[in-house]
Order: structure tokens, then C-alpha cells, then sequence
């Protein structure tokens, strides 16, 4: 997809309400020093449209950028920095669900995992949270400029299993600096967008419609 413009309209701290946008909404997760200021300016090729920082931890707020006057990307406060309080933490964690379960845009769920480690703890319950809120979540595995590609199989297979992923579940390979993935995640954000995913299969990338809650109950 090609950005013609990108610019963050809104910023919500731990009081503010969240704002009432009439456009479709994507989220990015993941822990503190997983990459995701990173990972939203490859995907809109920017430099600084998300500010990266080599402390983690910085993002204490859950900020809205308004691509194409189009939709949105919704970056998350980072969640499992050991060296805040744990009240901080409380409060980061009411921020993100509060916005899972009260925006009515939010169209997808991109929770970020590290490929070199094994999910964290805090990274299996926002997985088991997102699913719970009737959205299937796209793993995305960052920093894969940082292993061998004869690792890649190894390591796939350990976030899935940690996960509790199914073989069918996505799971997309992302680096910032090579840019691998960046078509794939468009890929997947423009299906939902635009209707692409087949009609007759549960949506396995979006919120679950209410038939197939019902079906599933």
C-alpha cells in the first residue's frame, strides 16, 4: 500500500477517553523492547513517525496515526518492562484492556513477539486475552535480521507451541531493517479492509462475527 500521508492525530493516557474514530483501526502489541515504533515506521516507510528509543518502556500511552486520512494504527503501551511499579504496570494493563473491549473500529490485533526467544509469560496472556475478546491475533516474530535463516523453522515452531497456536493460525516473519514481512502484513491488513478473505470461512484474521460466536457456544 502506498502512504501518501501519515501523522499521530491522538495520544490517550491512563485518564483519557478513547477517541470515537469512524475508521477502521489496527492495533499492534508486545512487550516493551519488542520493536514496535520500528516496526509501524517500515511499514509506513517513514523514519521517525513512531519514535524508537533504546529504552523500553517509553511508550506510556496508547497513540493513534491516521494513515491516508483511511484508518488508523494503534500502537499499545508496551507491557512487561521490569523497571516500572507495579501500580504502573496495573495501569498500563486497564489502558490496553479498555481499548480492546471499547473501541468499535478495532478490525485486527498484531501482537508483537521477539523471534529469538521464547514468548514470555505476558506474551501468552495477551495472546490468550486477544482470543478471548473474540479476535483471532496475527503473531508477528520481529527481528528476524537477528538469526540465522537455518533457524527460522526452529524458532517458528517454539513461538507456536508457547503460543498455543494452531497450524493454521497466521504468523508473520518481520525485520525493520530488511523490510521482510512488510507485504505480507499489507497483504493482510487490505484483505480485511477490503473484503478479500473468502466468504465462506470464519474471518481468521478479524473479530469473530456474532453468528459464528453463537456457533461456536
Amino acid at each position: 500500500m502506498h502512504i501518501r500521508s501519515a501523522e499521530l492525530e491522538t495520544v490517550c493516557g491512563v485518564t483519557s477517553k478513547l477517541p470515537e474514530n469512524q475508521q477502521a483501526e489496527f492495533a499492534f502489541a508486545g512487550k516493551s523492547n519488542v520493536g514496535k515504533s520500528s516496526l509501524i515506521n517500515a511499514l509506513v516507510n517513514r523514519r521517525a513517525l513512531a519514535r524508537t528509543s533504546s529504552q523500553p518502556g517509553k511508550t506510556q500511552t496508547i497513540n493513534f496515526y491516521h494513515l491516508n486520512e483511511a484508518f488508523y494504527f494503534v500502537d499499545l503501551p508496551g507491557y512487561g518492562y521490569a523497571k516500572v511499579s507495579q501500580e504502573l504496570k496495573a495501569k498500563w494493563g486497564r489502558m490496553i484492556e479498555r481499548y480492546l473491549t471499547k473501541s468499535k473500529q478495532l478490525r485486527l490485533v498484531f501482537l508483537l513477539v521477539d523471534i529469538r526467544h521464547e514468548p514470555s509469560a505476558n506474551d501468552k496472556d495477551m495472546y490468550n486475552w486477544v482470543v478471548y475478546q473474540g479476535f483471532q491475533p496475527v503473531v508477528v516474530a520481529t527481528k528476524l535480521d537477528k538469526i540465522n535463516r537455518s533457524q527460522r523453522d526452529k524458532q517458528k515452531k517454539l513461538i507456536r507451541s508457547a503460543l498455543g497456536m494452531k497450524a493454521a493460525d497466521p504468523l508473520i516473519l518481520f525485520s525493520s531493517e530488511t523490510k521482510e514481512g512488510v507485504d505480507e502484513m499489507w497483504k493482510t491488513m487490505e484483505n480485511v479492509m477490503f473484503g478479500k478473505e473468502e466468504s465462506d470461512e470464519r474471518d481468521s484474521v478479524g473479530r469473530q462475527s456474532n453468528e459464528d460466536k453463537v456457533g461456536d457456544a
